[in-house]
């Protein structure tokens, strides 16, 4: 696998301190920056995948979003290893036995993509186990939004090396601890200003 990852300047100025070891708060519109910044990096590699897979629910959104630039097809491969204390404490990592994908099979160049590679054990674990399961695929690169330090698995391709490994609030989050009965109270605020 060829390593095609993000600039220099990214992991420098990680090293530099970008994150600081302290929480890293994610907005919409940074989120949407960094996923156009992805499929930029994708684009520039020259890889000519022919599938994409996401890993749910992280990489969900980041999927969807290249399938729509890159015109390409989307399966969604589900796994759930973050789920105590409001997901912020990993257990056991399960990948489900089945893919969702709107096509017969499986493209054989695949583009595996997450939102961060935080430990990097499920990615790894994923990565591995994906050609096994499917032995059509001849070639497949990952792609995230975050490569944290303290990952044991590399990524082909990141936007941003995060030396200092912070936890990551990304902005969907919100819903993680929001009930049915809350959203209605939200919903009966005044409207936020776009951020």
């Amino acid at each position: 696998m060829t390593s095609t990852a993000g600039s220099a300047h990214d992991v420098a100025a990680a090293a530099e301190g970008v994150g600081g070891g302290r929480d890293l708060v994610v907005t919409w519109s940074d989120y949407n920056r960094l996923v156009e910044r992805l499929a930029d990096t994708v684009h520039r590699s020259g890889f000519a995948f022919n599938q994409i897979i996401c890993i749910a629910r992280g990489g969900l959104r980041v999927g969807d979003v290249l399938s729509r630039i890159f015109d390409m097809p989307l399966a969604i491969l589900s796994t759930h290893s973050y789920a105590a204390d409001g997901g912020t404490v990993r257990g056991e990592l399960v990948i489900a036995e089945h893919m969702t994908m709107t096509r017969p099979t499986l493209g054989d160049r695949v583009l595996l993509v997450d939102d961060m590679v935080d430990s990097g054990h499920t990615l790894e674990a994923v990565a591995r186990t994906l050609p096994q399961r499917f032995p059509a695929i001849r070639e497949m690169r990952t792609a995230v939004l975050w490569w944290k330090a303290c990952s044991v698995y590399r990524p082909d391709y990141f936007v941003e090396y995060l030396a200092h490994s912070p936890w990551i609030h990304q902005p969907f989050e919100v819903y993680d601890r929001m009930e049915p009965a809350s959203v209605a109270a939200r919903l009966a605020r005044p409207a936020e200003p776009a951020s």
